[in-house]
């Protein structure tokens, strides 16, 4: 069985549980041949996390903690990543965080608070950006970064509101970093994977989010939404050399429901 990412380097953010998006594509990309390095967010992930990942991907797994809100926490990370591998050649950006505040993820978009618009923005956008900064230098041949939105960032979703605004930041965030590190004498692609709905936990804390799956079912020109397993082959190929000439771009699994007006 061909494994096109036999013998590539993957360092994954954002794994929670075995319903997260980045576990999917973990999964699909462990499949495919490619060594992963991991990271947790907080003690109250740590255990759970780590076992995870050391049922799924081997006990030899790397697992770092990996705080995006921190300097600090994001060189370590990097420094971590030197240490387990010379060379990393793709990245999973599957970072986001929008605070419990009035207006963030239901109510009036007009209430939400600046200090929460400042902390979703910085979590969920400048991340890719600090990321990128870290890992590039061990990205030696060249690579892949990808990270994860949704059609929210393009259109209006009731109730997404700030985690919008921040999905909106992350794409333009990925154009500009498709552009600069697209320019290297070993060029490094990024691009997103706008997923339509998914029962993930992060999912559920959007108000309404369990209705959206009706709504695709009757308007998506394939009545659904996506899978993991869909998703997790769409980030192998953007790993892969199949992949190499695509950058700077959001490419949708979403059922066709973006290219919808009605």
């Amino acid at each position: 069985m061909e494994k096109p990412l036999e013998g590539k380097v993957g360092v994954v953010t954002g794994v929670a549980n075995h319903r997260s998006i980045a576990f999917g594509i973990a999964k699909a990309w462990h499949e495919a041949g490619a060594k992963l390095i991991f990271s947790y967010q907080g003690e109250r992930l740590k255990d759970s996390v780590i076992k995870l990942v050391r049922q799924h991907f081997g006990e030899d797994t790397a697992v770092c903690e990996l705080d995006v809100a921190s300097d600090e926490s994001i060189e370590n990370f990097c420094g971590f990543v030197a240490t387990q591998t010379d060379r990393v050649d793709m990245l999973l950006h599957a970072i986001a965080f929008a605070p419990k505040a009035a207006g963030t993820l239901e109510g009036h978009f007009t209430d939400i608070p600046r200090e929460a618009f400042s902390l979703s923005l910085e979590i969920s956008a400048y991340s890719l950006i600090a990321l990128a900064r870290g890992i590039s230098p061990l990205m030696t041949a060249g690579g892949s970064i990808t990270a994860l939105t949704y059609h929210a960032s393009r259109q209006v979703v009731p109730n997404y509101n700030l985690m919008a605004v921040s999905k909106a930041a992350l794409e333009s965030c990925t154009r500009y970093l498709a552009y600069d590190l697209g320019r290297r004498e070993a060029p490094i692609r990024v691009n997103c994977i706008s997923a339509g709905p998914v029962q993930t936990l992060a999912a559920r804390g959007v108000s309404g989010f369990t209705s959206m799956f009706k709504v695709y079912e009757e308007k998506a020109p394939l009545q659904r939404s996506c899978t993991l397993e869909e998703l997790g082959a769409m980030a192998t190929y953007l790993a892969s050399d199949g992949g190499a000439c695509v950058t700077g771009q959001c490419l949708y699994a979403d059922g066709g429901y973006s290219i919808m007006a009605m």
